[in-house]
């Protein structure tokens, strides 16, 4: 099935045009969980690695080196798109966390708002020396609020 190594004239035809293109390399299974092992034992190989390995699998040491280099971009490639779904999913889960949040502060806002516009006749009396309409409120409300007040006005 596989052919051993070319030689540089080989490639020299196959590059000139004068000879058909090459075929892509097939390896048998053996060759190719060898290959993986080697992989997983070391990402790269010295020269004298990529030698043995190359004569144990009967190919030449540029066949061993650009499998290499393929695996390692075909390794990064796939933590990449790893790396690319977790941020997707994690970017999915604060925009929706960003949207509650939104949402329950317009929420607290419309309650802050609504006591002040919204109130019942009921609540309402006559201050008797500056005839003014003030709001019935809770002692510590009315507190804060006569201490808004000018100096001048807070006397009543």
């Amino acid at each position: 099935m596989n052919r051993l190594p070319w030689s540089e004239d080989d490639e020299e035809l196959c590059h000139g045009g004068s000879a058909p293109p090459r075929k892509k390399l097939r390896l048998t299974r053996e060759q190719s969980r060898l290959l993986e092992d080697s992989f997983r034992q070391n990402h790269t190989l010295n020269p004298k690695q990529k030698e043995a390995l190359a004569k144990h699998l009967m190919l030449r040491p540029r066949q061993i080196e650009v499998w290499f280099q393929n695996r390692r971009a075909r390794s990064k490639l796939k933590q990449t798109e790893m790396e690319c779904e977790y941020l997707k999913r994690w970017f999915g889960s604060l925009t929706e966390q960003n949207h509650r949040l939104h949402r329950e502060v317009e929420e607290l806002r419309a309650m802050k708002v609504a006591p002040s516009t919204v109130t019942s006749t009921s609540s309402l009396t006559m201050c008797p020396r500056c005839e003014r309409v003030t709001t019935a409120a809770s002692p510590s409300m009315a507190a804060s609020a006569k201490k808004a007040l000018p100096l001048k006005e807070r006397e009543h």
